[in-house]
């Protein structure tokens, strides 16, 4: 098949290599000439592992192609799947679709041939009819142009993985047996015969699909995390609590991590953008558990600075504190919303100094937080430090020999904020050990 993607950001560009490397002629569309230019030459603008060589396997064959042309695209396929990114409103919690609105109106008027639209951006419910009013009021082909939505599943640093094996997917039509059903099965042809869990929905049942999932994983995230206020106070250990719950199948351990809490540009902004809805629609009081999710993993953010307070005497002016992690989770450069930053620029604040590494995320972090110090080797970051902050749980910070480090450190105090740490190895080398949940 020939398809195209509207907006190759971290969902689009990841959707156009995987449907290249499924076999389909896909041509990637993005206002930014800049990143058309960068994917073109196959290397993504942001990390995420396995792309890059889909990307230089599939340009390189001519399979995959960037454009910055609407035109272009209208004219290359009658598949368009859109990706552009929904952030929150300025100051509020709602999604700003206006990226969403603008792509719609800039591919309509040059949608002449029947053609289907499949959504996979992230939006309240409620946003289908809207797009479909748009291409039926614009494009020549008007009513012949059908919308579908079919929302994406993907974790960072596990997206190629998500789009070619996803858990499940999810279409949702207008109505049923339509052609967009038939061309979207055509197009997932080889992930729905590899078995695939494929559920035909309608449009307002896959457009809650994202959020609702988001939102019930926060909720297990801070539910988790609630029980390690509890154990901080009553001198239990959290990472057992949470290994003896996940023991239910009921409950399950997958997604029940203790610690920081979760942050990146999706898993919050979709809590807050669910919960946003809600309010909308006059349903406010079905998401007291997701404010309160919402203000739980805040109050980890702050349960850290506390702590981290406590253990350098209540006084951090002229302190040197060493952050492991920049991320907001390893296995990528995002730092939206990131719990390890949120802290540094915190504890920055109330006048420490603070170091920062990461095995990929320094460059965007220093362009966001130019007031911190920033150090690649995370063993010479710890240098005179008076406190070491393990904030994003990069495996190779597991693996790092706490006796090296004692001897740089000017006070042998970590805080594992992660709980990733073999804590009774630092011990035996003289670390004091602290961490979120745990006496």
């Amino acid at each position: 098949m020939k398809l195209t993607v509207i907006g190759c950001g971290y969902l689009g560009a990841t959707h156009a290599a995987c449907m290249a490397e499924l076999g389909h002629d896909v041509l990637g569309m993005d206002n930014d000439r800049d990143k058309v230019a960068l994917l073109n030459s196959g290397k993504a603008p942001f990390f995420e592992r396995d792309l890059d060589p889909l990307l230089v396997k599939h340009t390189a064959t001519g399979r995959l192609k960037f454009t910055a042309s609407y035109a272009e695209a209208a004219a290359f396929a009658d598949l368009h799947f859109i990706g552009v990114g929904t952030p929150q409103m300025p100051g509020e919690h709602a999604y700003d679709l206006s990226p969403l609105f603008n792509a719609v109106r800039q591919l309509a008027p040059r949608l002449t041939d029947p053609a289907v639209v499949a959504v996979k951006s992230t939006v309240p419910v409620g946003t289908a009819p809207e797009v479909a009013d748009l291409l039926t009021a614009f494009a020549p082909a008007a009513d012949r142009v059908e919308v579908a939505w079919n929302p994406e599943f993907l974790r960072e640093s596990f997206a190629v993985e998500d789009t070619l094996h996803p858990d499940r997917l999810v279409l949702g039509f207008h109505s049923p047996h339509s052609w967009a059903e038939s061309l979207l099965r055509q197009c997932l042809a080889k992930i729905i015969e590899a078995g695939t869990p494929t559920i035909v929905t309608d449009w307002a049942t896959a457009e809650l699909a994202k959020g609702a999932a988001n939102s019930f994983l926060a909720t297990k995230i801070s539910f988790i995390n609630a029980m390690a206020e509890i154990c901080e106070t009553a001198g239990a250990d959290v990472h057992q609590l949470a290994e003896i719950l996940g023991h239910d199948a009921r409950i399950g351990r997958r997604g029940m991590r203790p610690g920081l809490g979760f942050g990146g540009g999706c898993l919050p902004k979709d809590l807050h953008g669910f919960i946003a809805r809600a309010e909308e629609l006059g349903t406010e009081a079905a998401t007291g558990m997701l404010r309160e999710a919402a203000a739980v993993n805040t109050r980890r953010r702050e349960a850290l600075v506390g702590l981290a307070r406590e253990q350098l005497d209540g006084d951090l002016a002229g302190k040197r504190i060493t952050v492991w992690g920049a991320a907001f989770k390893p296995g990528t450069d995002d730092i939206r919303d990131s719990p390890a930053l949120a802290v540094a620029q915190a504890l920055h604040e109330l006048g420490a100094t603070v170091t920062v590494t990461d095995p990929k995320a320094l460059d965007n972090a220093r362009k966001l937080h130019p007031e911190l110090d920033y150090i690649e080797d995370p063993i010479a970051a710890v240098q005179d430090a008076d406190l070491l902050l393990h904030l994003t749980e990069w495996p190779q910070y597991s693996h790092v020999d706490p006796h090296r480090l004692a001897t740089r450190a000017a006070s042998a105090k970590v805080i594992d904020g992660r709980g990733t740490l073999d804590a009774e190895t630092w011990r035996e080398v003289g670390w004091t050990v602290r961490a979120l949940g745990r006496p």
